[in-house]
């Protein structure tokens, strides 16, 4: 009896050839000796961050300047992750550090260079009273040139004729050398003396170097030396009124006086 064969036909053969192919490239696969599939055998790709395992990229996989800026991630770089001294002040860039990123208390006095803090950095008001050493003094050095000191003075008594009174003015800062002193009556002027102007007429004037004692308001006094200054130096003056007749008698008034 014989026994019928299958004929040959294209579905067999193909089927055929593909068991062929799968059962030898198991075999390849399987068969692959130790460090045979090195960089070049990957194609590009080929390798995904799922494919990798967690933690198996350490720092020493990593070459040296591998990592730029673009590959970070936000919030990567954490400051529990900056070694002491990482940031230098070459690191930062211009206008990095501003006054809200500085904590309070952080900007002390050894901080601060000679000559940091200039009149132009101090802010209007800001330096009081409270803020000065005890042994900085009530008079600090001279009076500047040009800057004026004003004030008001009063003397007289009550006694008999041709009698005198003696005041004195201090000058609140001295002026480097004694001024040159006028004496005026109500409603006079000199060149150096420009009256008491201003508000309610209370700003007396005088130029640079001058000393200028105005007589505002008098009473019995002698004609011919009602007021007199005496005792001129750059600390202050004195002042002597004479009585023309016994009772009271008095002068009073405004000064200034500009240091030269």
């Amino acid at each position: 009896m014989r026994i019928p064969r299958p004929k040959l036909n294209y579905a067999n053969v193909i089927a055929t050839i593909a068991l062929f192919v799968a059962l030898g490239g198991a075999a390849i696969a399987a068969g692959l000796p130790k460090n045979s599939v090195g960089t070049k055998q990957l194609k590009s790709g080929a390798v995904t961050p799922a494919d990798l395992r967690k933690s198996a990229v350490t720092a020493g996989k990593i070459a040296p300047k591998a990592v730029v800026a673009g590959k970070l991630g936000p919030n990567a770089v954490l400051p529990g992750n900056l070694g002491n001294g990482i940031i230098s002040t070459g690191k930062l860039a211009d206008a990095a550090v501003i006054a809200s990123k500085i904590k309070n208390g952080v900007v002390t006095t050894n901080k601060l260079d000679n000559g940091a803090v200039t009149t132009a950095k101090l802010g209007d008001g800001s330096v009081t009273l409270g803020k000065l050493a005890d042994g900085v003094a009530p008079l600090l050095g001279t009076l500047n040139s040009g800057q004026t000191l004003r004030g008001v003075f009063d003397v007289g008594s009550t006694g008999a004729a041709e009698e005198t009174t003696r005041g004195a003015v201090s000058f609140q800062f001295p002026l480097l050398n004694a001024p040159a002193v006028t004496v005026l009556q109500p409603g006079e002027t000199t060149a150096n003396c420009g009256g008491v102007g201003g508000g309610n007429a209370q700003t007396p004037q005088a130029t640079a170097g001058n000393l200028c004692v105005y007589v505002t308001e008098k009473a019995n006094l002698d004609e011919t030396a009602p007021l007199a200054v005496e005792n001129n130096t750059r600390l202050g003056f004195g002042l002597v009124a004479k009585a023309k007749g016994p009772g009271a008698y008095y002068a009073y008034g405004q000064w200034a006086v500009t240091a030269p």
